[in-house]
């Protein structure tokens, strides 16, 4: 099976052109091509597919193999995939995903897509009030967003000290979250900048999360930490989220995606 390896600020999946490629059992090739010591090695699977009401449809699914609604640095590698092997010829154009169709604008440089920005559509808050609950014996507060995937955003201090592979599943698989959730854990740099770092449900810590980013910008907003438009630093790279809180009220992402290598991968032994 032919793949292409891409990464949005570190955040690095595989990706499966499905309009060529047909996969069977795309949970069990995610478990396999994301080992970063007997496969390819990546956070998770990324499938490009036809669609019936967009350009082109994405599935998205982690390194356990669970399927998630949607990835915002993944989903900015399908434009430029789309864009740069010609699956559209518009630097416009929608994109399906298990959370809605996104719309996408590409910023080309000499026929390649070097930024995309993504408008992620209205957050929905779900928790808007800090809610607090006990995590391993200590209370923590977050603020629940959804940006067609679960989000809780915690603010701490000097998060670079946070021992994220001992503390990040017991937050992903708190009570309070039947589904699991994504973590964001945020410091305020100034009204304009924030740092992140991420658990991501079904991945564990990641170089970045754009929708995580993105929930993130707009608990921040939300709570009068931040303006409407701030550029958030995550360990894989920044991206800039504006939140149209007083027009459409539609979040927007931009920033870079990447294509690493191309190769095969022998799906024999699944």
């Amino acid at each position: 099976m032919k793949f292409t390896k891409m990464q949005g600020i570190g955040n690095d999946y595989v990706y499966i052109n499905c309009f060529e490629e047909s996969v069977e059992d795309p949970a069990e090739l995610a478990r396999k091509v994301s080992d970063r010591h007997f496969g390819i090695g990546s956070d998770g699977l990324i499938l490009i597919c036809p669609s019936e009401t967009a350009d082109c449809r994405m599935r998205m699914f982690n390194a356990d193999g669970s399927e998630s609604q949607m990835c915002g640095n993944g989903i900015r590698c399908v434009g430029k995939y789309a864009y740069d092997h010609y699956l559209v010829e518009k630097t416009e154009f929608d994109v399906e995903t298990e959370a809605g169709i996104k719309h996408l604008k590409i910023k080309p440089e000499h026929g390649r897509a070097v930024e995309v920005t993504v408008d992620l559509g209205v957050p929905e808050i779900t928790s808007q009030v800090p809610e607090l609950i006990c995590v391993e014996g200590k209370d923590y507060e977050f603020i629940g967003i959804s940006m067609g995937n679960p989000h809780a955003v915690y603010y701490m201090s000097d998060i670079d000290s946070l021992d994220l592979l001992a503390m990040g599943p017991s937050f992903e698989n708190h009570k309070r979250f039947p589904e699991r959730t994504n973590t964001e854990f945020i410091e305020v740099v100034n009204r304009d900048y924030i740092r992140m770092r991420v658990w991501e449900r079904g991945s564990g810590e990641t170089y970045a999360c754009g929708t995580g980013a993105a929930a993130s910008a707009v608990a921040s907003a939300l709570s009068g930490r931040t303006s409407h438009t701030v550029e958030v630093e995550l360990k894989g790279g920044n991206l800039t989220i504006h939140w149209d809180r007083d027009g459409s009220g539609h979040v927007f992402m931009t920033g870079p995606a990447v294509e690493v290598f191309e190769g095969e991968f022998d799906i024999t032994n699944l």
